[in-house]
């Protein structure tokens, strides 16, 4: 039976390392990234427990296996893990409905992943819908960032109600979108 709950183990997080290892871009073929879409950062167990302390994650499991997950990472997650310093100081100089991204309190989608075996029935929408669920309460909107060859994650991010407010290019020349979902409209 499938369940959606929020992270509550050292084994939930080491599922989802599990499943992120399956769906890194780095080790897709050019094929399954076009198909499928792929997951971009490689997060290391320490990295999901110190991003736990602050807030938890969206999970869906079939028994003990974690089939799909919805990272959830606050500005203080940027003190424990200096590579996302560079992503929230980012985001200060983004405008949204006027304002710097940085004057809202938002949580950041670290990634979201479905198991290729459970794709197509409706678990992405329905963990992001606990997602918002669980932190629309405390949170103005859910921030992310896509990379705009990830079509299939672009499509479903917009299904659900992800709205791009801006668009750039890397050192690397990947190209990204920054998507919000908007819970105060």
């Amino acid at each position: 039976m499938i369940e959606i709950i929020t992270s509550n183990t050292s084994s939930d997080l080491e599922g989802i390392i599990t499943l992120q290892k399956k769906n890194l871009k780095t080790d897709l073929s050019p094929l399954e990234i076009k198909e499928q879409g792929f997951v971009t950062v490689s997060h290391t167990l320490d990295d999901l427990k110190k991003m736990h302390l602050h807030e938890k994650n969206i999970i869906a499991k079939d028994g003990e296996q974690v089939i799909a997950y919805v990272l959830g990472m606050t500005e203080q997650s940027k003190n424990d893990i200096p590579r996302l310093v560079e992503l929230y100081e980012s985001f200060d100089h983004i405008q949204f409905k006027g304002m710097p991204v940085g004057d809202y309190h938002y949580i950041v989608v670290g990634q979201v992943c479905v198991d290729k075996n459970y794709r197509g029935q409706g678990l992405f929408d329905q963990c992001y819908e606990a997602y918002k669920n669980h932190f629309a309460s405390c949170y103005d909107f859910a921030i992310t960032e896509i990379a705009c060859i990830n079509l299939r994650s672009m499509k479903a991010h917009e299904r659900i109600g992800f709205k791009t407010i801006y668009t750039y290019t890397d050192v690397a020349g990947v190209a990204w979108n920054v998507v919000v979902w908007d819970w105060k409209e």
